[in-house]
């Protein structure tokens, strides 16, 4: 699923362009987490329900197929739409995160 994925990525290259180089690297194995799940994506239940619009049972499917396949079971409460948004980005997020790091890593080898 790639619901709003440009959006998302322009959210990591904005965190990323305000973190040092030092800061990038020491943290380069919590990249993720750091840019995704030390703050809320969204906040409000109005705001998160619009942001879903009519994606909403596509990110619902979307995150139960994801944490069924990672954790056996599925952990989103689906009744608040801020935590459907927020999960829907941190799991797109792990994408966005490894794809960048991976591009990040291929322009330093080409440097070296």
């Amino acid at each position: 699923m790639n619901y709003k994925k440009t959006e998302i990525e322009r959210h990591f290259h904005d965190f990323i362009s305000e973190q040092p180089n030092d800061w990038v690297r020491d943290n380069w194995e919590d990249l993720h987490h750091h840019a995704f799940n030390t703050d809320y994506y969204i906040i409000g239940f109005a705001r998160a329900k619009d942001w879903l619009g009519d994606e909403v049972f596509n990110a619902i499917q979307f995150i139960k197929e994801y944490e069924d396949g990672n954790f056996g079971e599925v952990y989103t409460d689906f009744s608040d739409p801020e935590k459907v948004v927020n999960t829907y980005v941190y799991i797109l997020g792990e994408e966005i995160v490894e794809h960048w790091k991976h591009r990040r890593e291929e322009a330093e080898a080409k440097c070296a």
